[in-house]
């Protein structure tokens, strides 16, 4: 059996986990929110959709975007 060749970890699909993927680590980075002040969630949160406004699900599908943002933080509590 064939060994797969190797992917850069960063490669990005046109697909709504790999987009997840993204949000996730976007997200990590801005740290901590207080979660009383739905102002700086909201704008953490367009920070980081237009941070990756140039992902290539966010290009092919840009209607999604915030669905699949809003899922992901759902996931991770936020």
């Amino acid at each position: 059996m064939r060994t797969p060749p190797e992917r850069p970890a960063n490669q990005q699909f046109s697909n709504a986990d790999s987009y997840g993927m993204a949000f996730d680590e976007a997200w990590e980075r801005i740290g901590s929110l207080d979660p009383a002040d739905s102002g700086a969630r909201e704008a953490a949160l367009q920070g980081v959709i237009s941070a990756l406004s140039d992902h290539p699900f966010a290009l092919s599908q840009p209607e999604l975007v915030r669905q699949v943002a809003e899922f992901r933080l759902r996931l991770l509590q936020r």
